[in-house]
């Protein structure tokens, strides 16, 4: 008589800090619980993303676990904005301290995830052959996990070494002396090349889309500041998470107009959220986001730091966007804008001079070839929903992920779908995670996930399922927070714009206290939107 081993509770795939905060809370609940991870260690997108100048964007005090406070008084960050070797550092530190390890199977992929009908369970499967049945199925894969790999027609004739910043190698990459290209000027394109610009000979931006890059005035770590926070650390984070975006409480937004001030008064304000660096610039004033009116004023105000920073004005004129500042991700730099005062530093626009292919030795375009070693892709990810829509993933009767969201990624309160029980996303599209700091969006969701699972089994229900109508209303809900924005105001991966035939959806939420809110809500109503299977059925 062959034993079938019982389902275990959770199936975890992804082992970033999502993952690993997802299985110590299973396991916290008495829940058996797996994690699946493609890669060989823990860290999700700061074990791939290696690339030069790789850092955190919200500083290292506010970008780091708050469920533990042992933890986050033991741990001591060294700069104001950690760098990918420190937060993946932490990440292990983590998966050690909780003793996670042996929940954890590293390189192992996942190849197929099919709803069992009749057992209740999903059935999943490893590119190795290996297979589980777990009753929950939780995809901790990451908002930025699938790096956009463009098919640039002609790539492959180019012979130097191409990289890409979102699967940087491991070993070490010496950029000395070499000519070198970098085609993106995102947040991973402005780190590369503030970082790699004094070390190569010579440096070949190629821009298409101008970009917004506030300054980090990073550093060493403010001790003083350190034990202060350390000393308030509980009150600390429930400040942050009252904020819109999880984080910011250390310089919080004003709750005044952008016109309610005199024009020097508006200047003057501007610049000392400069001065202080980092995000807190869009926080000067509280229509900045809401206004287009209000956004053009902090969005020429950086197009004249561009001015006076850099000194050739017909470079300076094609670094200035012209689309609302925040409507993409905004990037936080070290000198960004002053790298192109160095004579080794040329930018492409791309708008008036196109990529016109590429030869055995560089990169042609406006019909100049510039000759180059090496090439660097920093053209991002496949945000959101790309990593999910490369799983064999099928729901009831046998419903792909790929057929529910041919649309767009339909689902409910950024954490379930319809037809897909007891199925979970983490920091996916419909939730805030994109506009949030990542890691109390994290906390939230798993913790919402885990007092679910754990009252559902106290009650004796089998199955949680989003309904069509819930599903189709809290997308329509997303949408409609972000048309009274200006995040519509242009092409951005928030709407899937950075991938050819991705479907123009608006996926994350903005405003994280109200959906804090709303999940809660929902849970107290008995899981309004939901259908529930008892366990007799």
């Amino acid at each position: 008589m062959t034993h079938t081993p019982a389902p275990i509770d959770l199936l975890i795939v992804g082992a970033g800090f999502g993952g690993l905060y997802m299985l110590h809370t299973a396991r916290q609940r008495g829940l058996t619980a797996l994690v699946v991870e493609a890669a060989g260690g823990v860290g999700g997108t700061w074990y791939h993303n290696r690339y030069p100048g790789a850092r955190v964007d919200i500083q290292s005090l506010e970008y780091s676990f708050g469920f533990d406070d042992a933890l986050q008084q033991d741990w001591c960050w060294t700069e104001r904005y950690a760098a990918q070797p420190e937060l993946l550092a932490y990440a292990n530190h983590v998966a050690d301290r909780y003793a996670l390890r042996d929940g954890i199977l590293l390189d192992t992929r996942i190849a197929a995830a099919h709803w069992d009908e009749a057992a209740l369970v999903w059935q999943v499967a490893a590119k190795d052959g290996r297979s589980w049945s777990a009753r929950h199925l939780v995809l901790a894969t990451g908002p930025l996990s699938t790096p956009n790999q463009p098919d640039f027609p002609g790539l492959s004739d180019f012979k130097g070494r191409v990289l890409h910043t979102a699967a940087w190698p491991h070993e070490p990459v010496d950029l000395t002396g070499l000519r070198v290209g970098v085609i993106g000027t995102g947040s991973s394109g402005v780190q590369t090349i503030t970082t790699i610009a004094p070390q190569v000979a010579q440096l070949t931006v190629f821009q298409r889309t101008p970009t917004y890059a506030v300054p980090a005035h990073n550093g060493p770590l403010d001790k003083a500041l350190e034990a202060q926070v350390k000393a308030d650390y509980p009150a600390f984070r429930e400040r942050n998470r009252k904020m819109m975006g999880g984080f910011g409480s250390m310089l919080p937004p004003n709750g005044f107009s952008a016109f309610s001030v005199s024009a020097e008064e508006r200047e003057r304000m501007f610049e000392e959220r400069w001065q202080i660096g980092g995000f807190g610039l869009l926080g000067t004033f509280n229509d900045l986001i809401v206004n287009p009116a209000a956004n053009e004023l902090a969005g020429e105000f950086v197009r004249n730091k561009i001015r006076s920073i850099v000194h050739d004005p017909a470079t300076a004129a094609a670094l200035c966007p012209s689309h609302p500042i925040g409507c993409k991700r905004l990037c936080v730099d070290t000198g960004y804008y002053a790298t192109f005062n160095r004579p080794n530093v040329r930018l492409v626009d791309l708008q008036t001079t196109p990529i016109d292919g590429f030869t055995a030795t560089g990169v042609l375009a406006g019909g100049e070839e510039h000759t180059l070693d090496a090439l660097i892709l920093a053209t991002g990810f496949d945000a959101m929903t790309g990593t999910m829509l490369r799983l064999d993933l099928r729901g009831r009767g046998g419903r792909s992920i790929q057929q529910h969201w041919r649309a767009g990624p339909l689902n409910y309160l950024g954490l379930c779908l319809s037809g897909f029980p007891n199925l979970y996303t983490l920091t996916g599209p419909g939730a805030t995670a994109a506009f949030t700091n990542v890691i109390v969006a994290i906390e939230h969701q798993v913790q919402w996930i885990a007092d679910t699972v754990t009252d559902l089994d106290a009650r004796g229900v089998r199955t949680l399922e989003a309904t069509p109508e819930a599903e189709a209303a809290w997308v329509a809900h997303v949408n409609a927070v972000a048309a009274r924005t200006i995040y519509l105001g242009c092409n951005s991966w928030y709407l899937g714009a950075n991938i050819p035939g991705k479907p123009r959806i608006f996926m994350p939420l903005f405003g994280f206290p109200a959906y804090v809110q709303k999940c809660a809500e929902v849970q107290q109503q008995g899981y309004a939107g939901f259908s529930l299977t008892p366990a007799s059925c």
